[in-house]
């Protein structure tokens, strides 16, 4: 009885992520476009840059190394 949970569980996640994680290129586009109607076009570079350096900042928070290299940049500079 449990596998037989087990197994359905895991093809209802199976199916949720096959909906959800397939995108095409008609979905792609439509999503470019609406991007562009909301910010405009000079508006989204801007945009990316944004999302870019947050991507950077996570990393180098999550990383242990880049947050020791931090440190010791800063105590370097102090001096």
């Amino acid at each position: 009885m449990l596998y037989l949970c087990r197994i359905i569980i895991k093809n209802k996640l199976m199916n949720l992520f096959v909906i959800a994680g397939m995108v095409g290129p008609w979905q792609v586009v439509i999503i470019v476009f609406a991007l562009v109607l909301l910010f405009g076009g000079k508006k989204i570079p801007e945009l990316m840059k944004g999302l870019g350096q947050g991507m950077k900042e996570f990393k180098k928070a999550t990383d242990p190394e880049e947050k020791e290299k931090d440190k010791d940049e800063k105590e370097s500079e102090n001096k």
